[in-house]
């Protein structure tokens, strides 16, 4: 772990209250490198530690780390939230157990190399989702994607925190027995959340509080426990699921689709329900692989761990779910709600202990994921949209108390429609990658202009694009959600017709292929800008990349350790004055 200096930071606080100006001072982040050299005669920040390319230091992710972090978040997939589980999904498409988990083998590979693909241009050139947004979308455009993760990363954030509040839940139970069941309950049965959970949800949320000091390159070790801590409970509650059960799966997993033209969508259906569950962390690759310590190390280890991971998680899950479910007589999938139908029926000392264990291992493994998906691509995102003020720690606070503050228990316990919309949300997402894929492998040959990416002015020749926006890209996006988006709608409510209906069941999968698909030919008749340079200079696969940057006005931006250099003309390779970073 990193030397805080907390002394050092304590102090500046102190001064920070001052004076005004010193208070300027302590929540203004300071400019940097590319800030300096970047965009002349301009008065906007563009740049800042968290845009800039993360430093050779901070590139600290081995493919090893890659490995247990992906293993990690792939073992929680019993299940997935509050919304959604495999288990449940699959039994209301009406597949079998075997079916289900074909199914959800196939959407997982496919998930893993849309991963594989989406994480190259952050390991490669160390920046994350914004500032690759910027170099597809625009300098402008970046915004609406950037936003757009940003307000879903908040309500999912919110999500995680209640599902990790069910196992808080499970744990003051096993300590304090009916001392916490019995809690009296003083909040209105319309809020949807008793005095006990609530108890239990802010607890959770506190239990995030020190996880928002830290950047992901920092987090490894803790990354490390998670994937090692959830292993014995998932292993763990299936085996006490089959022996009590003598593995009697019963009818709920019998297949009630017909063969017939229809079975090919319901599969389908399945494949992309199953791709539903990762579609954020797609997305989200960019934040995590740019600590890489290597161009391919986040690549290879998460297309063999996550597939592998998922499947075996959920089939788990699937097949323990079901035979409690056939003997017991419930109809339950969430590992919180079986934990504490255990509890129900064999309350002792022991199974209080066992029940303890494992869902603490669940609880940490919630609180890994959500650190992951949701508190650190918001750090991300604040940083494009305030740059003068956020840095991720800061936007990582931030969203803490914002989840907090949208009540996300009120959401789940009376909005069907808006969580129906959450879980559908993937198409809208699905176009992005897409766009951000083709562009990077079949349309630019991996080659990303740097030093243009923190100009937001008409004199950036690549990235400015159409008044700030990629129009070619806008339109691919358009056009992606625009075939799925009806079914989307029927499915929150609205009449729709059947051919509507089946397109909206591929969802992420027709949003991707369609926007690809239009991106590349657009492009290939309707040329932007960046591309035709890369034409004309003869670059070839990923020649940009280099040790050095070339800023705007011509200053290398040399990288050395944690800071960034500005060196004066690049002939003498001598440092110049230290405008990035710490000694």
């Amino acid at each position: 772990m990193p030397n805080f200096r907390v002394a050092e930071k304590v102090e500046a606080v102190r001064n920070g209250f001052t004076s005004r100006r010193a208070f300027v001072d302590l929540v203004t982040v300071k400019d940097t490198a590319l800030d300096e050299h970047g965009h002349p005669n301009s008065s906007k920040t563009w740049s800042n530690e968290d845009l800039d390319p993360t430093p050779p230091e901070k590139r600290t992710w081995r493919w090893w780390n890659f490995v247990t972090f992906y293993l990690g978040i792939a073992m929680g997939n019993w299940t997935r939230n509050a919304l959604c589980s495999f288990g449940s999904t699959m039994v209301g498409i009406g597949l079998n157990w075997w079916q289900s988990i074909i199914v959800i083998a196939v959407s997982q590979a496919i998930s893993s190399a849309a991963m594989f693909f989406n994480s190259r241009c952050a390991s490669v050139y160390h920046i994350g989702y914004p500032v690759v947004a910027r170099s597809v979308f625009g300098m402008y455009g970046s915004y609406y994607f950037v936003g757009a993760r940003a307000a879903l990363a908040i309500i999912w954030y919110g999500v995680q925190l209640f599902s990790g509040a069910s196992f808080m839940s499970n744990i003051l139970r096993c300590i304090f027995g009916h001392n916490f069941t019995d809690i009296p309950n003083h909040i209105p049965a319309s809020v949807g959340i008793t005095s006990a959970n609530m108890l239990a949800f802010f607890l959770f949320w506190l239990v995030h509080f020190p996880f928002c000091a830290f950047r992901p390159y920092q987090l490894r070790a803790f990354f490390w426990f998670k994937s090692i801590i959830v292993l014995p409970a998932v292993f763990g509650l299936f085996i006490f699921c089959m022996a009590n059960t003598k593995g009697k799966v019963g009818s709920v997993y019998t297949s009630t689709i017909k063969e017939g033209s229809a079975y090919g969508w319901f599969i389908l259906y399945g494949i992309n329900s199953g791709m539903g569950n990762t579609a954020t962390l797609i997305t989200n690759q960019p934040d995590i692989a740019r600590w890489s310590k290597t161009k391919s190390g986040a690549q290879w280890s998460q297309m063999i761990t996550q597939p592998i991971g998922v499947t075996l998680s959920a089939s788990l899950g699937i097949l323990a779910t079901a035979a409690v479910n056939n003997n017991w007589g419930l109809a339950l999938w969430n590992p919180w709600d079986l934990l504490s139908a255990i509890l129900d029926r064999y309350w002792s000392a022991s199974t209080r202990f066992a029940v303890f264990l494992a869902a603490f291992s669940w609880m940490v493994s919630i609180l890994g994921t959500n650190i992951a998906a949701n508190m650190i691509p918001f750090g991300s995102d604040s940083t494009l949209l305030f740059p003068r003020f956020l840095t991720i720690p800061r936007g990582q606070f931030v969203v803490e108390f914002l989840a907090f503050a949208i009540c996300p228990w009120k959401i789940l316990a009376s909005a069907s429609v808006f969580t129906t919309f959450l879980s559908g949300y993937g198409i809208f997402m699905a176009s992005v990658v897409a766009i951000m894929i083709c562009d990077y492998y079949l349309l630019t040959k991996g080659n990303v202009f740097i030093g243009h990416l923190y100009n937001g002015s008409k004199t950036n020749r690549h990235y400015y694009y159409h008044k700030g926006w990629n129009i070619q890209a806008v339109i691919a996006y358009l056009a992606g959600i625009a075939l799925p988006f009806p079914g989307f709608v029927g499915t929150l409510g609205a009449s729709v017709s059947t051919s509507a209906t089946n397109l909206g069941r591929l969802g992420w999968l027709l949003s991707f292929s369609v926007s690809f698909v239009l991106y590349f030919a657009i492009c290939k008749v309707w040329p932007t800008k960046n591309q035709k340079i890369i034409k004309e200079m003869g670059l070839t696969w990923e020649s940009q990349y280099g040790d050095f940057i070339v800023a705007e006005d011509g200053t290398q931006i040399v990288e050395q350790g944690r800071i960034v250099r500005a060196v004066s003309d690049g002939s003498d390779g001598e440092p110049g004055t230290v405008v990035y970073g710490k000694q």
